[in-house]
């Protein structure tokens, strides 16, 4: 073995270690890209991308932003008069004097109203003592009947009372007041009020009978309904005697 070794020092032959090929092997395998094992879906799914904050909008781009909205505001307004110091003046001027204008005629039309009033009741009264002038001379003829039946008895006193009837009629149609119920008229059921019906067939049925209590009216209103009986079981009473 010894001179084996000799042998190989004298040719000049050199030995490579083996601890350089292993060092090449591993440079060599560092060098090569490593491989990635792929994601999995559920992996994948958990990453989640944060969206990046927005910057902050500059000071400068909010000053052209209010710009911009007065320009807009500008151009609406375009085309309106705006109105001057004088003119508001005029204007508050123009509401106080139709103000006191509307109050003024509210005054008048409450004096109004109320005049209205007091005239309304003053020509009630006077036509109450209207007609109390006319009914006074039937009042006289009244006293001075019961003064003569008093003196010399009942002598001419039916005469003299219905005299008196006549004159107090008189005076009240004058006044507009009319009777109502007068027996053969047909029956109508706003001027007369039906207390009892009488067979009757010789006159047309709903005529009236009896007239147990005239009735009156005044200025074609019914102040009073007449209280009368009326006929049945006669022939019916013919449309225009209806109307």
């Amino acid at each position: 073995m010894a001179q084996d070794d000799e042998k190989k020092v004298a040719s000049g032959a050199h030995e490579i270690p083996i601890d350089s090929a292993d060092a090449e092997e591993t440079a060599n395998a560092s060098s090569a890209p490593e491989e990635v094992e792929p994601e999995t879906a559920e992996e994948v799914e958990a990453e989640v991308i944060e969206p990046e904050a927005e910057p902050e909008a500059a000071p400068e781009a909010a000053a052209e932003e209010t710009a911009f909205a007065d320009a807009v505001e500008a151009e609406a307004l375009e085309g309106e008069e705006v109105p001057t110091l004088d003119e508001l003046a005029q204007a508050k001027a123009d509401a106080a004097a139709m103000r006191d204008r509307y109050l003024r005629l509210q005054a008048d039309w409450d004096n109004f109203r109320k005049r209205t009033a007091e005239q309304n009741a003053e020509m009630r009264q006077r036509a109450t003592e209207r007609l109390m002038e006319d009914v006074l001379p039937v009042l006289d003829d009244f006293e001075r009947a019961i003064a003569h039946a008093s003196q010399n008895g009942e002598t001419g006193l039916l005469d003299g009372v219905k005299a008196i009837s006549t004159k107090l009629n008189e005076v009240l149609a004058k006044h507009g007041l009319e009777p109502i119920g007068e027996p053969g008229e047909p029956f109508d059921a706003i001027a007369h009020q039906a207390v009892a019906t009488v067979p009757d067939d010789s006159v047309p049925d709903e005529t009236v009978a009896q007239v147990y209590q005239k009735g009156y009216r005044m200025g074609g209103k019914v102040i009073r309904s007449a209280m009368v009986t009326i006929t049945t079981g006669g022939p019916r009473r013919e449309a225009e005697d209806d109307k």
